[in-house]
């Protein structure tokens, strides 16, 4: 594997070790929790990195991922927590998603990175590009969920 590939996923399994860590002592009823100034709770934003990361490979390559469609109710774009439901998953299934995530994203793709494929409305067209992507908005998604809880936190001092 080519040395940046390897930094890639490098940056795939710290960059979310770095986001487990920031929900490590986030409880499930603390997940759910959408503080004023905010459209999204900490679970939410969790959902919507896994899918995100997922959707973006879809996208590119036509290939069933490993979560179901309803992901796209309860954590796609312009969704919010009211569109949670009963088989929403859990703060704890999500964790559990997102440590796996990596692991299934760099077994299945690591020697498809560059593999040409019609590019997306957002111009990418390899592996390599979708994941340099996601792992930007997942950073993004890490701030929100570091606000949420900052916001949170002051409203019960």
């Amino acid at each position: 594997m080519e040395r940046r590939h390897e930094v890639l996923f490098e940056q795939l399994h710290t960059y979310r070790r770095e986001l487990l860590k920031v929900v490590e002592d986030v409880s499930e009823d603390e997940a759910d929790i959408v503080p004023d100034g905010f459209n999204n709770n900490i679970r939410w934003n969790l959902g919507h990195v896994v899918l995100d990361q997922y959707l973006w490979i879809r996208v590119l390559t036509k290939e069933d991922m490993p979560v179901p469609m309803s992901f796209n109710q309860w954590f796609g774009y312009g969704t919010n927590p009211s569109h949670f439901t009963d088989e929403t998953p859990s703060l704890s299934e999500l964790i559990s998603l997102l440590q796996e995530q990596p692991r299934f994203i760099e077994q299945q793709y690591r020697d498809r990175l560059e593999e040409e494929y019609p590019p997306t409305d957002m111009g990418m067209h390899t592996l390599e590009q979708v994941l340099v992507r996601t792992i930007f908005h997942e950073g993004l998604h890490m701030g929100a969920i570091q606000a949420i809880k900052r916001q949170a936190a002051n409203r019960y001092r």
